[in-house]
């Protein structure tokens, strides 16, 4: 066998990969000797077809079957051969595959780059200090209370916080337009869920009552006919209710888990939750920080084949965020959608595999013990969940990568300049500001590097026409 490397950019390579017609026709030999002793032919006994009949019927496809195989076979020798790392698959082209001739063709391949680690000391990581104070902690409660209210019917007209249940009718210069009519509807005034002025319109209004509200859609509006237009909502309330929060007592308590200890146990499994969700939100922050210096400080070219791939496996998570694809057509999607994101991913990964092996990391048992013991500790029998983990190997793998990701931002953070800032509660659980890293689109905020669980939501239109944009 013989190979010829050449160099057609930076991580792409050509090789020509040519095999002595010698070898084919050996090969060839033996599949043809192999199909006379099972050919069945009529006007011959089984077992008994000539060679040279076997050669005339099935020579030309018994060469492609063979010359398939051999060049399966050479394309994974010439890789080993010249130590190159295909990052996809071959793409193949200029093939001879004729009897007599030497079997040659090119494939065409894409490699993985070679990483060259930037100083971790010139990354730079703002971490978040911050804790639950008791007015925090009051303000949380009042919060599950709001997310719990109910709606008592009153009669008297709707005020703000009141829930309306109304029908609607919309018209553009005197025309209906699509989305603009509902029945039945109910609202929540304030909760501005409507285009500016809908719900104001309906401030003072008492069931039975019908008025027209006047109101223009936004210049930016979704629906690009509608955008900036003045529109007539003719509005029938059928009833007003207004908000009422449950009483904090033990049917309260129980609908978070606490069944004994009332007030105290209460605000002690509240207080434990806020500080976990503080702690994540913390690490997520720095992680994203370390992520984007990493990608400044180690420039890496990113194999297509590889980009491409991630596209693909994005956009089908997508899909099935949209019902697993029943309703959905995945070409409604183009890659081009994904591909930022894509090269980002594909960039931290290589960068990170890279970390891994030039510092030996592996994940820590017992930092995967722990972080196991972690995830149970909200369940009723934890040590079943334990022992769910340890025996399913995909579960336990996912476990081990989290933990090997932490592994990797805790030995960056040891040569980082990290700056702690003071901030509040509420501060520190804000999404970090993504950051647009040179050459790319805009960073998402919880880069998926060895782990890829999670997405950015996509949220899908609302029902009615005049839902806020």
């Amino acid at each position: 066998m013989q190979v010829t490397v050449e160099t057609v950019s930076k991580l792409e390579r050509k090789m020509r990969i040519t095999v002595p017609a010698s070898e084919v026709a050996e090969k060839v030999e033996v599949k043809i000797k192999q199909a006379a002793g099972q050919a069945r032919i009529k006007g011959f006994r089984p077992g008994k077809v000539p060679i040279r009949e076997v050669r005339r019927r099935f020579g030309p496809g018994i060469l492609q079957e063979v010359s398939s195989e051999i060049m399966q076979q050479s394309f994974a020798a010439a890789v080993d051969q010249q130590a190159l790392k295909p990052a996809g698959m071959p793409e193949i082209n200029d093939v001879v595959m004729e009897l007599d001739k030497d079997l040659s063709f090119s494939a065409l391949i894409e490699i993985f780059p070679e990483i060259k680690m930037g100083a971790f000391d010139e990354i730079q990581v703002t971490k978040p200090v911050a804790e639950v104070s008791p007015d925090d902690l009051e303000m949380m409660i009042e919060k599950l209370r709001e997310q719990r209210k109910s709606f008592l019917v009153v009669d008297r007209a709707a005020a703000l916080e009141d829930q309306v249940t109304i029908d609607f009718s919309g018209t553009v210069d005197g025309e209906a337009f699509d989305g603009g009519q509902a029945e039945g509807n109910k609202l929540v005034l304030g909760s501005k869920s409507m285009i500016p002025g809908f719900e104001e319109g309906i401030v003072g209004l008492k069931a039975g009552d019908a008025q027209d509200v006047t109101v223009t859609f936004p210049d930016d509006y979704q629906a690009e006919d509608l955008a900036g237009k003045q529109a007539v909502f003719a509005i029938k309330v059928h009833e007003v209710a207004e908000s009422t929060l449950p009483e904090l007592d033990d049917d309260f308590f129980k609908e978070f888990g606490v069944e004994e200890g009332g007030m105290e146990a209460f605000r002690v499994e509240v207080q434990n939750n806020m500080e976990k969700e503080l702690k994540a939100a913390v690490e997520n922050r720095v992680k994203t920080q370390v992520m984007d210096g990493l990608i400044k400080v180690t420039p890496v070219d990113s194999p297509k084949a590889l980009v491409n791939e991630e596209c693909n496996r994005m956009r089908q998570e997508m899909v099935q965020q949209f019902g697993g694809g029943q309703q959905f057509d995945v070409n409604m999607l183009p890659l081009e959608l994904f591909t930022d994101q894509a090269e980002r991913r594909v960039k931290l990964g290589l960068i990170v595999n890279a970390i891994v092996e030039q510092n030996n990391v592996v994940a820590d048992e017992a930092q995967v013990r722990s972080k196991i013991e972690e995830i149970a500790s909200s369940y009723e029998q934890p040590e079943q969940l334990i022992n769910y983990y340890y025996s399913n190997e995909q579960q336990l793998s996912q476990v081990q990568s989290l933990v090997l990701e932490e592994q990797i931002v805790a030995l960056i953070l040891a040569s980082a300049k990290v700056e702690e800032l003071p901030v509040s509660y509420e501060e520190a659980l804000k999404p970090p500001e993504p950051e647009a890293v040179e050459g790319e689109g805009e960073a998402d905020s919880t880069p998926e590097v060895i782990d890829d669980a999670g997405d950015d939501d996509v949220g899908g239109e609302d029902a009615s026409g005049v839902e806020k944009a």
